[in-house]
This record gives structure tokens, sequence and C-alpha cells, in this order.
């Protein structure tokens, strides 16, 4: 993958791909796109580390990190919000569909409703871990939250992925090389995080929280 980037940062294309990535995972988890953000930054690491030793010469196009940044983060807002519109009309069809997933009916099951009261944390966290942000998004238009509920929760989760995910690029790109183990290293990270994210979720006094944030949201 990182080859494949590799002569993806030499034009703007980079921004398009990497936006429809994470636009998409939302309902296709499978996607690696924080992979490919990681991918992405490390290159421009390696970019800028080659643009600032050949000192005057002509060199290709260096993505900027903040572009990157910000189409990362856009797309993640805006995919939440196009499955959150499709499962606020999707009604028992999405139900259906959930309940063939046995990943998505038990991330469904942890998460519960996340977006009601004092659960606003939980949806940031969420979208660090496994189909979390799926589950969240389709849960809320299902369960008709209100969008003032859910967008500025989805725009705060956006923002802490892609800052988070292009700073490990980045960094493990200037520190440990934009070769296989720096981006490696990135990806370790981004999983970790993942896997924590996963952890807070699944501990009793966040589920009992989810819990009686649901009944208090059905009174």
């Amino acid at each position: 993958m990182l080859e494949s980037v590799g002569a993806l940062t030499g034009s703007p294309w980079i921004y398009v791909v990497v936006a429809l990535s994470v636009l998409l995972d939302v309902f296709l988890p499978v996607l690696p796109s924080g992979v490919l953000v990681i991918s992405a930054a490390t290159a421009a690491a390696a970019s800028t580390t080659t643009v600032t030793a050949a000192a005057g010469a002509a060199t290709r196009h260096v993505p900027s990190l903040l572009v990157l940044t910000l189409c990362a983060a856009a797309a993640s807002v805006l995919g939440d919000l196009v499955a959150y519109r499709l499962a606020w009309r999707g009604g028992d069809r999405l139900e259906r569909a959930i309940a063939r997933s046995r990943r998505l009916t038990s991330a469904q099951e942890r998460l519960g409703t996340a977006l009601s009261r004092g659960g606003g944390a939980l949806v940031v966290i969420a979208r660090f871990a496994p189909a979390g942000r799926s589950v969240v998004s389709l849960g809320a238009g299902a369960a008709h939250r209100k969008v003032k509920e859910f967008l500025p929760w989805s725009a705060v989760a956006g923002v802490a992925w892609a800052v988070y995910s292009v700073g490990l690029g980045y960094f493990g790109g200037q520190w440990l090389g934009a070769g296989w183990l720096g981006t490696a290293v990135s990806v370790l990270a981004l999983f970790v995080a993942g896997a924590l994210a996963a952890v807070v979720i699944r501990r009793p006094r966040h589920a009992a929280a989810l819990t009686s944030a649901g009944a208090a949201a059905g009174t």
C-alpha cells in the first residue's frame, strides 16, 4: 500500500482517494481508511524530508498535512451524516441488516444510545473502536436522534481521529523513516488506540451509563 500511496502523493488525487475511503468506511468498516491516511501522512513526511535535503532542487509536489487532515475530518463527518440520514429513513430494513452482522449487533448492544445525556464522549471514543463509527451513526439515525445531538459529537470525533491518524503517520515517518517500519509502527499505534477504545466501551460503568441513558431517552 505504501508504494501505491507514494505514487499518489505527487498529485492532488491523494486527497480525493483519502476522502472517498474515509467517507465510505462508515458503510464498509473493512476499508483500511486509517491505514491509508497514515500511509499518506508518512509519504508526506518523507517528501518533506526530501525537499529539505535537496535545497533548491526541483522536486515533486509535497502534499499538505493540513489539507490531508481537513479532508479526512470532513469526509468522516459527511459519511456519518449520510449514514445517519439513511438510517433515519431505513427503519426495519436497517434493523434486519444489522441483525445479519454479528459484529454490528454486538457493537450495537455495547454502545446503545450513546447520544443520550452523558454519552457524547463515548461517540468520540467509539470513532476509534472497530465498527464503532458505523454503529453510532446508524444507531442515531434509527433512533431518530436530533441532528443537534449528533452532529457536534460527530465533528469532534472526526477531527480527533483525523489529527491522531495524520500525526501518527507524520511523526512515524520523521522518526522511523518512510519505509515499512515507520508505517507499521504507526498503524500498530492506531490499532492499539482502537483496542483501548473497545475496552473502555466495554467497561461495566460505561455500560451502566448507557443503559441509564437509554432508559431516560425512552421516557
